[in-house]
């Protein structure tokens, strides 16, 4: 079986690239001052919690080539972090779609890092909404969402809510 007929790992790259969409949506424009937005005294700023995913996709990649390697990196600017994110999801995306051999298994590296990064994912809208900014909802099973594609440019919104 190839990577590529391995409903398992087609699952997890489904899941990237639904990560991207959804949380390039998120992040796509947001307000001046986003990144350092503090909603009360010890919680993370977007930022913080920006920086935090791209470690947990860092993490994901080196789990996924049999590495228990958590390396986690301070926030740096705002597009430095944006361009970091994406490029660990297209890493691991490209693994995944590989040939190479998962060395664990799909559902751990899912309830794991994956998992994680989707909690905070999540996080990130609603701060955006409490910060002033809200991202329009959408439908999103009608969202062009499709394995590979992982990077910042994204379909447009099929739907998005009035």
């Amino acid at each position: 079986m190839t990577a590529t007929s391995d409903p398992k790992r087609e699952l997890l790259r489904h899941t990237l690239a639904t990560v991207a969409y959804r949380t390039g949506k998120t992040l796509r424009d947001a307000p001046a001052g986003f990144a350092t937005f503090r909603l009360g005294d010890g919680t993370r700023t977007p930022g913080e919690i920006l920086a935090h995913c791209c470690d947990l996709f860092d993490w994901a990649w080196h789990l996924a080539q049999g590495e228990h390697l958590w390396q986690p990196q301070p926030p740096q600017e705002w597009a430095v972090d944006l361009t970091r994110f994406f490029s660990a999801l297209a890493r691991l995306d490209s693994f995944l779609g590989s040939d190479e051999p998962l060395r664990c298994s799909a559902e751990h590296l899912f309830q794991g890092p994956i998992a994680d990064a989707l909690t905070h994912c999540g996080q990130l809208g609603l701060l955006r909404r409490v910060a002033g900014g809200p991202v329009r909802g959408e439908n999103y099973f009608r969202a062009v969402i499709a394995a590979g594609r992982v990077g910042p440019d994204q379909a447009p919104a099929k739907a998005e809510f009035d």
